[in-house]
């Protein structure tokens, strides 16, 4: 009968308390919310693109007098150029507005990541990884 010799264990043992539990949860919790609010201002500067396309195109038209369509809702409802630009500039002044306001808590989220962070890589070092994957 051979024993085996275990060789020194590169990590070391450390105890996890509720309250570094709870710290963890919230790390993955606010990280979770971070890339869904990075997607919904991906999104909304694309609608914000959009918007600024159609009023280029807009500026393009030569006719003052045609009426353009202007969706509100399910529904197209003829305006004249100039209040078709109007009504895009406040739906693009909105958007600024939304993407503002996501990249505040965006950043807020980010304070709160990295205090985390350096609270849990103080107590866990190496034993435990906190950056994101990149896939």
């Amino acid at each position: 009968m051979a024993a085996t010799v275990k060789g020194p264990v590169a990590v070391e043992d450390v105890n996890v308390t509720f309250e570094d539990q709870q710290k963890i949860n919230k790390f993955a919790r606010n990280t979770s919310r971070m890339t869904e609010l990075k997607s919904e201002i991906d999104s909304k500067k694309k609608s914000l693109q959009d918007l600024q396309d159609a009023s280029d195109d807009l500026m393009m038209l030569e006719d003052d007098a045609l009426l353009i369509p202007y969706q509100i809702g399910d529904v197209f409802i003829s305006h004249t150029q100039e209040e078709t630009q109007e009504m895009l500039e406040a739906a693009k002044e909105a958007l600024e507005q939304e993407v503002r306001g996501l990249e505040d808590q965006v950043s807020a989220i980010q304070q709160v990541l990295g205090d985390l962070k350096v609270q849990l890589y103080a107590k866990f070092g190496n034993n435990i990884n906190l950056e994101a994957d990149e896939s």
